[in-house]
């Protein structure tokens, strides 16, 4: 071979070896601090709506069809359980998730529980192993029905009544 080919061929390894450890970077920056997707679908939506009198609040009730409460079966953590009261769950290794995992699988903020219309929906948040609801990996919120078991890495979640 000529000098001019060797010489290529380094570059273009070197090139090569570049773009990998930059996508290196970028997965454990996503899994440290979030994909720009997560903290894009954390900001709260501000819709253009007409201004409404302030109504009086009333106590809310709890459907019997509706979980109570949230329930590791599985993993590091098995036993805890966590009242559901309609606020927003995150589940992951970081410390500011509302319900910390301990999984060597589990991102830093892996996925969200949320209650929408009386319904609870999981959502993965751009986690590296995703979430599975059942069997099936989760893409997209998904409804989650009582007993069906969430499983982040080692971990599995259920809601139950």
């Amino acid at each position: 071979m000529n000098q001019i080919t060797l010489t290529l061929m380094k570059v273009a390894f070197l090139a090569v070896l570049w773009l990998f450890v930059i996508a290196a970077a970028g997965v454990i920056r996503a899994d440290l601090w979030g994909s720009k997707a997560a903290a894009k679908a954390q900001r709260p939506r501000q819709a253009a709506q007409p201004a409404r009198p302030p109504r009086q609040a009333a106590a809310p009730r709890v459907r019997r069809t509706e979980p109570t409460k949230l329930v590791i079966t599985e993993g590091a953590r098995a036993g805890t359980t966590m009242d559901l009261v309609g606020t927003e769950i995150t589940m992951g290794r970081s410390n500011d998730v509302t319900l910390p995992l301990g999984d060597d699988y589990s991102s830093g903020r892996h996925a969200r529980l949320f209650s929408q219309n009386g319904q609870w929906f999981v959502e993965d948040l751009g986690s590296t192993n995703g979430t599975y609801l059942g069997r099936a990996k989760v893409s997209r919120p998904e409804p989650v029905p009582v007993g069906v078991p969430i499983r982040i890495g080692k971990t599995a979640i259920e809601l139950r009544k």
